[in-house]
């Protein structure tokens, strides 16, 4: 595919580099010796903890929930069917926990009996999956300025990492580390980067790769700072066992790199903000780890050098060889001037391809209808644009909107190359734009979920618009009542300023879509006026999400039909889990603080941060 595709050679690995592994694994081994000594120290006897292995990460029991999404696929789908479609109307809560202030959207654990539950400022506990009891509880020591340097999002933590007897994440000053499972004691850490000097965000979380902890990062920084450079871009691959780093991949290409080029002649130092702030999904059988990325900063291109430089690898899904980090593929999904970040959730699905002429607005010309491949798919970024690509080599297959939208004006069929409206792109500073979505989505962090059953995909969704302005002076006293209003509602970080709106047709700021994989067909569409947040799908034939307005809910999964709902008082954050304990199915999902609502001043829910568990009586 012309500038879209890139397939790339393998580096020859220089003398030094060959010298740097043979340390590397001796160090591993030295330290898995340590790593085993600990275990046995903390009481952790053979027998005592199943442990966690990359075959029970690839095929979870239906019990358990052991990653982000449960599966490395990223489908947020469990096959757990006791809570159903005839019963769910009797569900109740069993149990409620306090976290953490300023908790909001994370992922509970669910194994052996036990809920590993990441918290704000790096707080983990061990919660009984049954009681709601705590069995242990972990706080890190951060640094006191760690926040003024990172910023307010640097206190995110969506998603822990289990893997034989150890509980893994990232930390905010920069740390890989390790817990022992029952202990929640530390068994190793490593630093990846000094917070002060390549400032980055941890909110991603890590995923286990075949022993490997990828973990990525936001490399945003906060005004007045410096880092956020492109030393801070990058995803990394660490030994599961030992914390040894095993590659870095910088999303920013070096000197000498292919895309150096094209960020044109914009210093290196000044190239800043390509990140992965949410996890990968992971293919076992093409070793490939699937990711995106999001905006430059700043994000108009006529702060950079230019409209026609693609500024590479921003805005793209890229597919990386696990052993290396080496890219095998990428496709750039456009050139963002609005902060439409595509870093959000992979599905990797194998079905038959057959597009809907009829509802699918650009389709791959060459494709043969009815194919079964092996494709991405999903939202990927805060466009809407369901895209779907063939995970081998990143070939456009289809894509088409979900929301309204004046971004894309067309994406040529044939070699996925995207074109953006030109009446929104920016050409001078303080121009304004009437912009749809704006930069809280469309589809934002929000997780969507893919059912087998259904062969659908279901996503929340938010119909947003705005005036927006390129400004990097946000002291500006322009006369307008408009323009101070939208001066007011900035980014300083990307050089936007917006008044946000619901976009225009509708009252509804939330909605939740089933899309079909195959056909790109819409199957049902549930419209509310609270933003909608993420989704989890079961074998039970449901689908269960929550909205802004506290409200959380049970979907039949072909109809749409609400089929339970109970009010949790604050916005429900979290990315719903299930899981089951001695044979009894359990529904878990936590609320906490949100800012994604506009247009809707009459829903005022509290900001209660708490864990609610659900079951049957």
């Amino acid at each position: 595919m012309k500038n879209v595709i890139s397939t790339y050679a393998a580096i020859s690995h220089t003398t030094l580099g060959v010298f740097v592994r043979t340390v590397q694994t001796t160090l591993a081994v030295l330290l898995a010796s340590l790593v085993l000594l600990s275990s046995v120290s903390y009481g952790q006897g053979p027998g005592s903890f199943p442990p966690v292995t990359d075959a029970m990460l690839q095929d979870p029991a239906p019990s358990d929930w052991l990653m982000w999404r449960r599966t490395l696929d990223s489908w947020g789908y469990s096959p757990l069917a006791e809570v159903n479609r005839d019963n769910v109307g009797q569900m109740r809560m069993v149990w409620t926990r306090n976290l953490a202030a300023a908790t909001d959207e994370i992922t509970p654990l669910a194994y052996n009996g036990v809920l590993y539950v990441p918290q704000a400022n790096d707080v983990i506990e061990a919660i009984d999956a049954v009681s709601g009891d705590l069995i242990w509880a972990y706080r890190r020591d951060l640094p006191e300025d760690v926040s003024q340097w990172i910023g307010p999002h640097g206190s995110n933590n969506r998603n822990l990492a289990i893997y034989e007897n150890l509980i893994i994440d990232s930390s905010a000053e920069g740390f890989v580390f390790a817990l022992n499972v029952q202990s929640g004691e530390i068994v190793w850490e490593t630093q990846v980067f000094d917070y002060k000097v390549n400032t980055g965000t941890h909110s991603s979380g890590p995923i286990i790769a075949d022993g490997r902890v990828i973990s990525g990062r936001s490399c945003k920084s906060t005004l007045g700072y410096p880092g956020g450079g492109p030393d801070a871009c990058f995803v990394a691959a660490h030994d599961a066992l030992t914390g040894v780093e095993l590659w870095r991949r910088q999303l920013i290409p070096k000197p000498g790199e292919p895309g150096y080029e094209t960020w044109g002649d914009v210093p290196y130092e000044l190239r800043q903000q390509v990140g992965s702030w949410t996890p990968s999904s992971y293919d076992p059988e093409l070793k490939l780890i699937i990711f995106g990325t999001s905006v430059t900063s700043p994000a108009p291109k006529i702060f950079l050098d230019g409209i026609d430089k693609k500024y590479l690898y921003h805005n793209s899904t890229l597919a990386l060889e696990v052993d290396t980090g080496e890219i095998r593929w990428y496709y750039q999904h456009l050139n963002d001037h609005w902060d439409m970040d595509h870093p959000f959730e992979r599905l990797l699905v194998d079905t038959a391809v057959t597009p809907d002429p009829d509802e699918v607005e650009w389709i791959n010309p060459d494709l043969k209808a009815g194919e079964v491949r092996k494709v991405i798919t999903g939202i990927p970024g805060k466009t809407g644009i369901v895209y779907t690509l063939d995970r081998e080599t990143g070939e456009f297959l289809w894509a088409t909107p979900t929301v309204f939208q004046n971004i894309i004006q067309n994406i040529d069929g044939a070699t996925g190359e995207v074109t953006e409206n030109p009446e929104v792109v920016f050409r001078e500073t303080e121009q304004i734009v009437f912009v749809c979505p704006t930069w809280l989505g469309g589809k934002n962090w929000e997780t969507g979920t893919y059912s087998p059953l259904t062969n659908t995909m279901y996503y929340p969704l938010r119909n947003t618009c705005a005036d927006m302005m390129a400004t990097a002076d946000f002291e500006t006293q322009r006369a307008t009542e408009l323009e101070r209003e939208i001066v007011r509602g900035g980014l300083a970080l990307y050089s936007l300023a917006g008044r946000h709106r619901i976009a225009p047709g509708t009252d509804n700021l939330g909605t939740v879509r089933a899309i079909n994989a195959e056909t790109g067909r819409t199957e049902w569409l549930h419209e509310q006026r609270a933003g909608t947040t993420s989704l989890m799908s079961t074998g039970g034939g449901l689908v269960f999400g929550g909205d802004a307005n506290g409200r959380f809910r049970a979907h039949d999964h072909e109809t749409g039909e609400a089929l339970w709902e109970i009010n949790l008082g604050s916005p429900v954050v979290g990315f719903p889990i299930t899981y089951a304990v001695d044979g009894k199915q359990y529904v878990a999902v936590n609320t906490g603080p949100w800012l994604g609502s506009i247009g809707t001043p009459e829903l005022r829910p509290s900001r209660g941060t708490n864990l609610f568990v659900f079951a049957l009586p």
